[in-house]
C-alpha cells in the first residue's frame, strides 16, 4: 500500500506501461472541469468539516449525462472512496462506459466521491496550515473515525436521509472494515463493496514495501522531523534512494513493484492516472502501515512505548480492529485479484475466513479475478464487464 513516487518514476513507469510518453494534462487535478464536464456531466462541489477541523472537498455528479429531471430524489446514493495517494478522480480516469463513477451516474444512482484530508482539494483546516506539523498529525486511524462518517454524514443528510451505498478502493476498504469493527456508520450505509479489501499485510508480495517496512524507513524520516509525504517531493526522493539501493528492487517499474503487474490497463488511462495520483500523506500515516507489515492483526497507531500508548489508549499497547465483530447481516461485496500484491491472495484469504464463515450467506458475495492486480479494479479496460457490472446487480438485490 506504501507508494513512493518521484518525476522520474512517473515517467520510467509511463514509458514501461504505454510505449510512449504521457502528455501533459490540460487541468490537473479537477476532477469537475477535466473530467465530468469535459464528458457532459453536471458536478458540483462540497465541503464537510470534520470533528477535529479538516475541511473535505466532496464532489457530486447528481445525474447522468442525458437525465435532464435533477431533482430526482429516487436515485439511490453511493459513495465512492479511494485509496491511498490518489483522490476521487481516480474513478473518473477513462471514457464513460470504461469509469465506475460515470457508470453509476448513468445508471440511476447519485454518485458522490470522497477527498481524504491532505489530498489536493482537502487541504482546508479551521485552525492549521498545511505547513504546520499538527496537520499531518494523523493515520488511517483518523480518516476512519473523523473522514469517513463526515463525508457519510453530509451525503445521507443532502439526499433525504437514504443510507448509502459504499464502495471503497484499498485504503478506502480498510476504513469502513474499521468503522463496522467497531459498529459505526452502520445506520448511514446500505451496502459496502471492497474493491482489493486491505486489512492484513503481513505476507504482502510486494519486496519494495516489506524492505521499506522492515528497514523502519518511515520511522526513520518522522524522527528526522518529516511530516507530510509528497509522492513527488524531495522525502520521496531520498526515500526511493535508500529502497533501490537493494538489488532485489525493480526501481525500474516502481508500481508493479508495488502493487503487481496489472493485466488490462490501456493508454489513455495509464497516462491520466500517472498524471492525477500523486497526492500527499502522512509519514505518521505511512508508519501505521509499516507497522501493519510487521505485524500480524489490525491494530490502532502504536507510538512505540508502553507509556504513550497508555496515554492515548489505557493500555501498553494499541488496541485492535476486530473485524470478527462486524454484523453479520451487513451486506458485503469483496472482489479481489490474484496478481495484487497489496491485497494479496494470502491475506486477503485471511480477511475473507474472517468474514465469511459467520456472515449472513445472503449479505455477502465474493468475487476474485486471477489476472487483475491493484489498479485493475479501477482503471482496468474490462473493469465493467468483470467487476462493476455484478456490483450493480449486488446493489439492486440489497
Amino acid at each position: 500500500m506504501v507508494i513512493y513516487l518521484n518525476d522520474a518514476w512517473i515517467t520510467c513507469s509511463a514509458e514501461r506501461s504505454t510505449g510512449q510518453r504521457c502528455p501533459p494534462s490540460p487541468h490537473p487535478f479537477s476532477m469537475c472541469k477535466s473530467e465530468a464536464a469535459a464528458f457532459g456531466y453536471p458536478c458540483e462541489d462540497h465541503k464537510v468539516t470534520t470533528e477535529d477541523g479538516y475541511i473535505l472537498s466532496l464532489k457530486r455528479i447528481p445525474h447522468g449525462r442525458f437525465d435532464t429531471n435533477s431533482t430526482n430524489n429516487t436515485r439511490q446514493p453511493v459513495l465512492l472512496f479511494h485509496g491511498l495517494m490518489v483522490d476521487g478522480v481516480s474513478w473518473l480516469l477513462g471514457t464513460p462506459k470504461q469509469s465506475l463513477g460515470f457508470l453509476l451516474a448513468d445508471g440511476g444512482f447519485d454518485v458522490w466521491f470522497a477527498n481524504t484530508r491532505g489530498t489536493n482539494t482537502s487541504r482546508n483546516h479551521t485552525s492549521l496550515s498545511p505547513k504546520d506539523p499538527a496537520y499531518w498529525n494523523w493515520t488511517w486511524d483518523e480518516i476512519a473515525a473523523y473522514d469517513l462518517p463526515s463525508v457519510l454524514e453530509l451525503v445521507y443528510n443532502h439526499t433525504g436521509g437514504q443510507k448509502v451505498h459504499y464502495i471503497g478502493h484499498s485504503l478506502g476498504t480498510l476504513i469502513i472494515l474499521a468503522a463496522f469493527s467497531e459498529h459505526k456508520v452502520l445506520h448511514l450505509v446500505r451496502s459496502a463493496v471492497l474493491l482489493c479489501p486491505i486489512a492484513y499485510l503481513s505476507r504482502t508480495k510486494s519486496k519494495l514495501t516489506r524492505l521499506a517496512a522492515e528497514i523502519f524507513l518511515a520511522e526513520a524520516f518522522h524522527f528526522l522531523g518529516y511530516h507530510e509525504f509528497n509522492p513527488v517531493g524531495p522525502v520521496a526522493h531520498e526515500i526511493l534512494i535508500q529502497v533501490c539501493g537493494n538489488p532485489e528492487i525493480d526501481c525500474y517499474d516502481l508500481f508493479s513493484a508495488v502493487a503487481g503487474p496489472d493485466c488490462c490497463l490501456n493508454t489513455s488511462t495509464t497516462c491520466a492516472f500517472l498524471q492525477h495520483a500523486p497526492q500527499s500523506t502522512s509519514i505518521k500515516n505511512l508508519v501505521h502501515l509499516s507497522q501493519m507489515v510487521r505485524h500480524q492483526g489490525i491494530r490502532r497507531y502504536d507510538y512505540g512505548n508502553a507509556k504513550d500508548n497508555m496515554k492515548h489508549y489505557n493500555q501498553p499497547r494499541p488496541p485492535l480492529y476486530n473485524l470478527s465483530s462486524i454484523p453479520t447481516h451487513v451486506p458485503m461485496f469483496l472482489t479481489h485479484g490474484g496478481q495484487d500484491f497489496l491485497g494479496d491472495v494470502p491475506d486477503t484469504r485471511h480477511l475473507l475466513r474472517t468474514l465469511v464463515r459467520s456472515h449472513d450467506s445472503d449479505n455477502i458475495e465474493v468475487l476474485y479475478v486471477p489476472d487483475y492486480a491493484h489498479a485493475d479494479f479501477v482503471i482496468g479496460f474490462n473493469a465493467p464487464q468483470l467487476v462493476y457490472a455484478p456490483m450493480v446487480d449486488f446493489f439492486q438485490r440489497h
